[in-house]
């Protein structure tokens, strides 16, 4: 196997899993499935693109692109029956679009390429398979930069596909999110190797983040209204208990609505912990708290939980023994001998929680304040302003993104527990978990630390940074503001890539750098971006100050 789209890639000297199982848990096979599914998945993409040109669309083949790609994510799903099942339905999708694409539109690099594979009937005829193709072509060929930018590509859409098929579980979606997707992977498939040409389409991909990333704030507040600032209760309460994982809205609001009346209590972790902002959610009054931290706490946190735990959309790792039997997985995600539940039927999850022993008593209360979204912080936009202006708040540092386990991480808490008194922190995606425990106090009347909300709602992050520059006269760029940015999957990757599209320099990443960026590529990136690692906390305080002193 091959595999270095993470920043737990395993590093001893290789920067990528080439050892089975990788760091988070997929075996070789699973990989090779998933490489084979991409290939499956571009080759409809040949297809489907010219045929899009010609006027012919197929939404349910888009659907099925953005659902498919979204499984090859890091800790999505590692069921290979389940990825061998999409392989299969690739097949049909592929033959379909195939038919109805105009003979005037017909790809001829289709008819011979990549897009043609064969699909075999059994699973190890499809590994055979998978070690004949791959989107990103033998490094000793085209070079690692060209590896390197083809992977950036990838990686960036994969994050798109995750934000898509967000929206679209809630019925929104935009034909030109799915043109983006389909000619991204089409190119790709075309086997580029013009360095420029691919760092312009990572770029697109970028701008295609902003706009998936504002359909799905859309998706979100037009069906749970728009959040305001809630406290969320982080200890336990007595009583029969569910858990609800990752970072699906819908799937949450379906076990609520399923579990009305039952006498069970409902909580959230991980990234769902912003859904207690949302009035639409919060009204549920068996949504009692959040329970635990960050995805790669939980299965000291699941197995501990004395309920059922049902895990949405991303960020599974391999479950214990001691709750297997009692945790379920919807959506696009999966693991061997974990039970998938039909979105419709969620009874096998409610009848778990309901045998298992809940918690026997309440816990001394203890909350954080969530809801902070762009139309919160914007409510006060007029303040925050003034404050500035008058030397109250100094400076804004947006530290977030995603959580993980590799050394380093700890720079985060110290950086927020360092921050000086008179700078206001936002945050969002799993990382506030290093810090948002703490109580900063507040600066001119407000909170220090605002909750934005999910990585989905970097959208919010995005329109408070623009409202405050529109309100300063100012470019982004000249605001009191530094962005340190923690990263870990390929969604992490896509947004970054829209704050590089959006001409935003300056921005701290870590704790690592992605492995599939090599040196001659960082240095453009610093060239044209100004993007930098993290240091020492202290140093990078200063510098991030004085730059915009």
């Amino acid at each position: 196997m091959f595999c270095f789209q993470c920043e737990q890639t395993k590093r001893n000297g290789v920067l990528a899993c080439v050892t089975a199982p990788g760091t988070c848990g997929k075996t070789a096979t699973t990989s090779q499935l998933q490489d084979l599914l991409l290939h499956a998945v571009a080759g409809i993409c040949q297809w489907t693109t010219p045929a899009r040109a010609a006027g012919v669309t197929d939404p349910a083949a888009s659907a099925f692109v953005v659902r498919a790609v979204f499984s090859t994510l890091t800790n999505v799903n590692f069921s290979d029956d389940r990825i061998v099942e999409l392989i299969r339905r690739a097949a049909v999708v592929r033959d379909r679009v195939r038919a109805a694409c105009p003979p005037s539109a017909v790809p001829g690099a289709a008819l011979d390429g990549p897009a043609v594979w064969r699909p075999a009937a059994d699973t190890a005829g499809l590994l055979r398979q998978a070690g004949e193709v791959a989107l990103n072509a033998d490094e000793a060929v085209v070079g690692p930069d060209v590896v390197g930018l083809r992977a950036l590509v990838l990686y960036g859409v994969k994050g798109v596909c995750a934000y898509a098929y967000h929206a679209h579980t809630l019925g929104r979606e935009d034909p030109e999110v799915f043109a983006g997707v389909e000619s991204a992977l089409a190119y790709l498939a075309g086997g580029p190797t013009d360095v420029d040409e691919l760092l312009g389409r990572a770029l697109d991909v970028g701008r295609l983040t902003l706009d998936v990333l504002g359909l799905l704030d859309a998706a979100n507040t037009g069906r749970f209204g728009i959040p305001s600032p809630r406290l969320a209760r982080t200890s336990p309460v007595a009583g029969k208990a569910i858990l609800v994982s990752g970072h699906d809205l819908g799937d949450l609001e379906a076990v609520l609505e399923r579990t009305r009346g039952l006498g069970l209590n409902v909580y959230t972790h991980g990234e769902l912990l912003p859904a207690h902002g949302y009035p639409q959610l919060a009204a549920h009054p068996h949504l009692v708290g959040n329970y635990g931290g960050a995805w790669q706490d939980q299965r000291r946190e699941f197995a501990a939980f004395p309920g059922a735990i049902v895990m949405t959309s991303n960020c599974l790792i391999r479950p214990r023994e001691n709750y297997r039997d009692r945790i379920f997985t919807l959506g696009p995600v999966g693991w061997p001998g974990v039970r998938h539940l039909d979105g419709s039927d969620l009874s096998p999850a409610i009848d778990a929680a309901l045998a298992a022993p809940g918690f026997t008593a309440d816990a001394p209360e203890t909350s954080v304040l969530v809801g902070f979204g762009a139309d919160a912080v914007l409510g006060v936009a007029g303040a925050v302003v003034d404050a500035v202006r008058s030397g109250a708040i100094r400076h804004f540092f947006l530290v977030g993104g995603c959580d993980g386990a590799k050394v380093g991480r700890n720079y985060y808490t110290e950086f927020a527990e360092r921050a000086p008194r008179d700078t206001v922190l936002l945050t969002l995606g799993c990382g506030k978990y290093r810090f948002n425990h703490l109580d900063f106090g507040e600066v001119a009347g407000i909170p220090r630390l605002l909750d934005i909300g999910q990585c989905n709602d970097s959208h919010s992050a995005i329109r408070i940074a623009s409202a405050l520059a529109d309100a300063f006269g100012c470019g982004v760029n000249d605001l009191p503001l530094t962005l340190v940015i923690s990263w870990f999957e390929q969604k992490a990757v896509a947004v970054l890539l829209g704050l590089l599209a959006l001409g935003l320099r300056n921005i701290s990443l870590g704790p690592t750098l992605p492995a599939f960026l090599t040196p001659r590529l960082l240095d453009v990136l610093v060239e044209r971006f100004g993007i930098h690692g993290i240091g020492d906390v202290e140093q990078d305080l200063h510098d991030a100050l004085s730059r915009t002193s």
